[in-house]
């Protein structure tokens, strides 16, 4: 059972979510071969405050 973890900056809709899910979803089942029921994925969403990229906070 595929399970992919998926870290983003907070501000997508939840239709933007539907699409992205579902593209991954195809993906996955494409290329690993498994069906759609065994594919999971978890989204985290981080507030930009609390990322950061070469020593610089992406709120900045």
């Amino acid at each position: 059972m595929p399970t992919i973890n998926v870290q983003l900056f907070e501000g997508r809709t939840v239709e933007q979510k539907r699409a992205f899910v579902k593209a991954i979803t195809e993906a996955t089942c494409t290329t690993l071969n498994v069906s759609p029921d065994s594919v999971e994925i978890i989204m985290q969403e981080v507030k930009r405050e609390n990322w950061a990229t070469a020593g610089k906070l992406w709120s900045d």
